[in-house]
C-alpha cells in the first residue's frame, strides 16, 4: 500500500516520508479501512514534532487517527454487514503505531462509526478526535437540558461542542477571537456568540445574569480565573486545552462555589463515552448539520505541504490528507 510515515521527530518536510509498505490485515475483533481521507488534528502535529518530550513510541509511525473510506476487511468476530460500509474512524493511531494516512488502516471495530449517506468522507476524516473530545466536554459533569452552557473558542472542538450542547437542549453562549468568526458558531447553533474582548463579562453577565452551568474550555490557564467568577454554584468546567502547561487558580473561590473541573484526554476516555459521542454526531450530521469548512484537500503525496498548512492556515477551515 502507498503511505506516509516518519521514523524520527521533526518538522515536517524533514521528516516524512511517502512511500511502500505491506498491506495490513484485520486480527480478531478489527477491521481493515480503504481511506479516502485523513484528518489532521493538532495532536498528530504535536507528536510528529515530539511536543511533549515523549519521543518515539514506535520505531515507524504512520500519523492521524481520524479517517474516513469503505471497509474491505473484517477479522474473527466482526459482524460480515460491515464488509463493504462507508464509516469514519477514530484512535487509530492511539497506541497503535499505524493511522489513517494510508491506503489502508486497520482498527478494533468499536472504534469506526457508520459514514451518513449525505455527508463526504472529507468530513468524516474530521470527526474523530474534535467530535469525540467536544462530545466528553458537554456532558462529562451530566446532562445539560435547561442549563446554560459557555463553549470557549470557535475551533474544531469547540463547533462540536456548540451543536452537541444544542441538541442536548442547552442555552449556549460561544465565545470567538475575531468577528470573522461569529458565522461559523452562529451556524453551529449557538443562541448567542461574544468576542472575547474587554466587554466580555459584562455582555456575558447581561445575558446570563444567574451564572454560567458549566463551561467547555479550550485555553484553562487564562480562561480559570474569569471562568470561576462566571460559574454558578455546583457549576462546572471541561477542559481539554491550555495556553500554560503549569496554570495557577483561585483555589478558594472554587472551593467556596463547590466548583468541578474535569480534565479531558481523548485517548482514554471510557469506550462507551466514545461510542455514544458518534451516535450523537450522526444524528446531528443525519438531520442537515454540515460540519467543518474544508478549507484544504491535499494528496498523500504531499503531506508535508498538508501539515505545514495545518501548522499555519492559509485560510480558515479543515486540513484533510486525500487518497
Amino acid at each position: 500500500m502507498r503511505a506516509a510515515w516518519y521514523e524520527k521527530q521533526g518538522p515536517a518536510r524533514e521528516v516524512l516520508t511517502v512511500g511502500e509498505m505491506p498491506d495490513p490485515t484485520p486480527a480478531a475483533g478489527e477491521v481493515r479501512i480503504r481511506i479516502a481521507a485523513s484528518g489532521i488534528n493538532p495532536g498528530d502535529i504535536k507528536k510528529r514534532q515530539d511536543s511533549f518530550g515523549i519521543g518515539m513510541a514506535y520505531p515507524r509511525v504512520i500519523p492521524h487517527s481520524d479517517g474516513a473510506g469503505r471497509i474491505d476487511q473484517v477479522g474473527d468476530g466482526v459482524p460480515a454487514e460491515w464488509l463493504g460500509k462507508p464509516v469514519w474512524c477514530y484512535g487509530a493511531q492511539s497506541y497503535r503505531p499505524f493511522g489513517t494516512a494510508a491506503e489502508f488502516t486497520v482498527v478494533p471495530v468499536e472504534k469506526v462509526a457508520p459514514l451518513p449517506d449525505n455527508v463526504s468522507a472529507d468530513q468524516g476524516a474530521c470527526f474523530g478526535i474534535p467530535g469525540i473530545t467536544a462530545h466528553r466536554a458537554v456532558f462529562v459533569a451530566g446532562p445539560v437540558n435547561g442549563h446554560t452552557v459557555l463553549v470557549q473558542g470557535a475551533g474544531s472542538v469547540g463547533l462540536c461542542a456548540i451543536q452537541l450542547a444544542r441538541r442536548g437542549g442547552a442555552h449556549v453562549i460561544g465565545t470567538i477571537r475575531s468577528p470573522s468568526e461569529e458565522a461559523i458558531a452562529k451556524n453551529a447553533g449557538a443562541h448567542e456568540v461574544l468576542l472575547n474582548d474587554q466587554d466580555f463579562r459584562a455582555r456575558i453577565t447581561a445575558l446570563a445574569p444567574a451564572g454560567i452551568d458549566h463551561i467547555v474550555e479550550v485555553a484553562f490557564g487564562v480562561n480559570i480565573e474569569s471562568d470561576v467568577e462566571l460559574l454558578k454554584m455546583d457549576g462546572s468546567i471541561a477542559t481539554y486545552a491550555t495556553d500554560n502547561a503549569a496554570p495557577k487558580i483561585p483555589f478558594w473561590q472554587m472551593v467556596f462555589k463547590n466548583i468541578r473541573i474535569f480534565f479531558l484526554g481523548s485517548d482514554d476516555f471510557p469506550v462507551e463515552a466514545k461510542i455514544a459521542a458518534t451516535h450523537d454526531l450522526n444524528s446531528a450530521l443525519e438531520v442537515g448539520w454540515q460540519g467543518f469548512e474544508i478549507a484544504e484537500r491535499i494528496p498523500l503525496s504531499e503531506i508535508a505541504s498538508a501539515h505545514e498548512l495545518a501548522e499555519h492556515p492559509a485560510r480558515p477551515g479543515r486540513v484533510v490528507v486525500t487518497l
